[in-house]
Formats: C-alpha cells, sequence, structure tokens
C-alpha cells in the first residue's frame, strides 16, 4: 500500500496501491442496501473529478514514467448473512 486517505486539500483518495507497473487509486464505497443504488453508483463524476486531482498532485510527487495508472471502486454492502460483499472493480474510469 502506499497510502492511505491521502489528501489534497478537501479532496481524498481512500487508497493508493501498486502491483507490478500498476498503481491504482481506489475509492471505497459501502452500502447497507439498495435502497439508493449499489455502491459503486455512488462514485459520481464530480467524486471521480475529485479523485482524479489528488492522482495528478501525487504522481507530480511521487510518479515514474515507468509506471501505469488506474482507476478502481471497492464497493462494499451486505451479503444477507451477517457477512460482506467486497466487490474490486478495476479500471472504472478514464480522466
Amino acid at each position: 500500500m502506499l497510502g492511505r486517505n491521502v489528501r489534497f486539500h478537501r479532496k481524498k483518495v481512500d487508497l493508493i496501491v501498486q502491483r507490478g507497473r500498476v498503481v491504482a487509486f481506489v475509492e471505497v464505497k459501502g452500502r447497507r442496501g439498495r435502497g439508493y443504488g449499489a455502491p459503486a453508483e455512488a462514485v459520481t463524476w464530480r467524486k471521480r473529478r475529485e479523485i482524479e486531482g489528488v492522482a495528478r498532485w501525487w504522481i507530480e510527487r511521487h510518479g515514474r514514467a515507468s509506471l501505469d495508472y488506474r482507476f478502481d471502486v471497492m464497493a462494499v454492502e451486505p451479503d444477507g448473512r451477517g457477512g460482506l460483499t467486497i466487490e474490486h472493480l478495476e479500471d472504472c474510469w478514464r480522466p
């Protein structure tokens, strides 16, 4: 893990992780139920722009030309049996 709750001004990205040459900026979204939609649906265009702003700042300070970057979402919700379902959605959008 490269970072957790990384902030730039008032903007934040939940996780910055790396596997091999790929660095992912990850938004973690949870829901208690589907009354307001799926967790990933809560990552609006406005939230994506905020995450992209933090990513640009982070890449300027820590990035390398040899790395690839992407934006992921971790969707968390109850599984109906007292546990959680976690879905990792890779490369969800491009700036």
